[in-house]
């Protein structure tokens, strides 16, 4: 008996084979911006996308899938979140987003603390979250550590990509951190970027640098950042800071930036467009819930695309470790944007974009995921309606092609209650 359920949980943990497989008579959205294509076929080999389009040829012993009817859509990109490291905000031992009292901060790496068997993750895989963004929380200073790319998928594999970003906040937030203002926390920024600069290249040893204000460990973590080998994720949400964090690039012109939140952004539309920072932006951000986001507003998407600034879809601050799937709602709450006044959202190959290729995009990893181009990984959602309809779910989800479960605790709570038989279950009370 042991021995039995030992080996189901080996293969609950390996992951499943690849397939060729071929999904026709769709109508297919690739995810890049443009408009939804009737009768249209993807086709999966080796785990990833060999073709997608219509006229596309089925290969000779594909497993078809006939999606008549149905939408097709790449896997959908969590643009900010933190599935897989929090699973009770009240408890704090599955809470692993922030390290408020460890000696280092830059050095912190999530992707060791992702859990693939949280809860959250398969709750947003039957929603057709595929890939998400998973960042840190800050602690003592301005720097949150190294946030990760992972994967939704039913394995033990989740991270796609481990310290892909540094996370960093500025702001109100990193105010309040680096000593009770923003000249304190672009001080404190500058001093560790210098002190990064100067720190690369030398001997990973314990111990904090000589004369210095960072750990080695935590200096040696910011190097690649200073030097724009990986993106630069910051928090950042008044007008005249975004401003300030552009102005960055002049002293520090390696640095790849991504801005996170940006209520205010639409402000500042062509300054970043210039400066060619992505944005992976609260959509649903349209009230001053504080002093540095009085301007914000729900056509802040809509406004940046138009200004030629690639966007994504961000839930900083938004029920982030649990909520993914709502980025959906979001992005169809854009489309709907363009038939209000005054308002100004998107078109819906640009919606979609918005939860798919734009913010993998804005990671440097669209050549990997976000659209159902060639080459790209076979990340596939078939929806039953309208993708960004509240309405619509996935009836089949692939991940790298392999077919994903859709079952869920949730399903099966759905399931148990539905239809309550007599002595089945207990009695909330008796009349």
């Amino acid at each position: 008996m042991v021995r039995a359920m030992m080996l189901a949980a080996s293969m609950l943990a390996a992951p499943l084979a690849a397939q060729t497989v071929a999904i026709t008579n769709a109508k297919l959205a690739i995810g890049d911006g443009s408009a939804p294509i009737d009768g249209g076929t993807v086709v999966i080999t080796g785990g990833r996308v060999a073709a997608a389009g219509r006229g596309v040829a089925v290969p000779v012993g594909a497993r078809v899938v006939d999606a008549a009817g149905k939408w097709v859509s790449p896997g959908l990109v969590a643009g900010f979140t933190r599935l897989g490291i929090v699973e009770v905000d009240g408890v704090r031992e599955t809470d692993d987003a922030a390290a408020n009292t460890s000696d280092f901060s830059a050095a912190l790496d999530v992707s060791v603390a992702v859990n693939p068997r949280e809860t959250p993750i398969a709750i947003n895989r039957a929603e057709g979250i595929t890939r998400a963004v998973v960042a840190p929380g800050t602690g003592k200073t301005i720097f949150a550590g190294q946030g990760a790319v992972i994967d939704l998928g039913s394995d033990s594999q989740a991270v796609m990509r481990a310290r892909a970003f540094q996370f960093v906040e500025f702001g109100e937030s990193a105010a309040a951190t680096a000593g009770g203002s923003r000249p304190a926390a672009y001080a404190m920024f500058r001093n560790a970027l210098l002190e990064a600069r100067g720190f690369a290249g030398k001997a990973q040893t314990g111990g904090r640098i000589a004369d210095g204000m960072l750990t080695k460990l935590d200096a040696a973590a910011l190097v690649p950042m200073v030097e724009g080998r990986v993106p630069m994720l910051v928090h950042v949400e008044r007008a005249s800071d975004i401003i300030q964090v552009l102005e960055l690039k002049r002293e520090f012109p390696a640095l790849k930036l991504v801005l996170v939140g940006a209520s205010e952004a639409w402000m500042v539309a062509s300054q970043i467009a210039a400066a060619r920072v992505p944005v992976l932006a609260s959509a649903l951000a349209d009230l001053p819930a504080s002093f540095e986001a009085l301007a914000a507003t729900q056509s802040n998407i809509g406004r940046l695309q138009a200004a030629g600034v690639t966007v994504g879809i961000g839930m900083i601050n938004d029920d982030e470790a649990r909520q993914a799937r709502l980025i959906k709602q979001y992005a169809g709450n854009l489309v709907a944007l363009t038939r209000v006044p005054g308002a100004t959202g998107l078109d819906w190959g640009h919606a979609l974009a918005t939860i798919s290729s734009g913010p993998a995009a804005a990671l440097g990893l669209d050549g990997e995921i976000g659209s159902l181009r060639a080459g790209r990984r076979g990340d596939v959602v078939i929806w039953d309606g309208d993708p960004l309809e509240l309405s619509s779910a996935p009836v089949m989800v692939l991940i790298d092609g392999v077919e994903q479960p859709l079952i869920n605790r949730q399903t099966r709570l759905r399931d148990r209650y539905a239809v309550p038989q007599e002595g089945v279950l207990p009695k909330a009370y008796e009349r």
